[in-house]
């Protein structure tokens, strides 16, 4: 039985277009639903004993092979959610913070996603975390850059863990819904001795209480980070 508290939660919230597709919908039916069940589960990770920080995957570097007008409705869906949720941050005590690289998003964009971690950066009772035109392999390129920009010549995995855009404990667990099982490209250096779970759940029907359940089978396992 694992001993080690669950403190840094990461989720790949995939399956919202199949959901969509199911209900013969359009895909921004889905990313809208998806977009209620984030709140849902930070607001249980933000009541949790344990969970300090959750990480959502909510857009990668991929993503913009999509259509233009689903990439439009995602840019548009993500101001509004972060507008609409920040009486929620402040009242929950829920700090926000997001990592990729924001300079492709439009400058009113980057200007909500800056006005909105500055304004909550005080909370303390959880911090969400929203993946952003992330990569994992371009966060480890860019902090060893960094590191070579800084005059390092050797360095250390310490180093490298301090110049990412995640300098926060490692993750602990990482939820995967929809039935894929890959991390595409999702913190990998953060990922090294994570426990994983993958359910066929798809995003927007994913709830608090199969998250629940999840957690109660990953104190169920034993978590020996290499050793016997």
């Amino acid at each position: 039985m694992s001993d080690t508290p669950l403190r840094h939660l990461a989720v790949i919230m995939d399956g919202n277009g199949r959901w969509a597709k199911q209900r013969g919908l359009n895909r921004t039916k889905g990313h809208e639903k998806g977009a209620e069940v984030i709140r849902d589960i930070t607001a249980y990770c933000a009541h949790h004993s344990t969970i300090e920080t959750a990480t959502f995957y909510a857009f990668s570097t991929e993503n913009w092979k999509r259509p233009k007008i689903e990439v439009e409705f995602l840019m548009k869906m993500l101001d509004k959610y972060l507008k609409e949720e920040l009486l929620s941050y402040q009242k929950q005590g829920i700090a926000f913070r997001a990592i990729g690289d924001l300079s492709a998003f439009s400058k009113p964009l980057q200007q909500r996603i800056f006005d909105t971690q500055e304004q909550t950066k005080e909370n303390t009772n959880l911090m969400q975390i929203l993946a952003l035109n992330y990569g994992g392999r371009a966060e480890i390129t860019a902090a060893v850059n960094k590191l070579i920009e800084k005059g390092k010549s050797v360095v250390t995995e310490s180093d490298i863990s301090s110049a990412l855009q995640t300098p926060y404990a490692d993750i602990d667990l990482l939820v995967r819904t929809s039935g894929e099982q890959r991390i595409s490209n999702f913190l990998l250096w953060q990922l090294s001795y994570s426990e994983l779970c993958f359910t066929s759940t798809l995003w927007p029907d994913f709830t608090a209480d199969e998250l629940d359940k999840i957690i109660q089978n990953y104190h169920q396992r034993t978590r020996r980070f290499g050793g016997i």
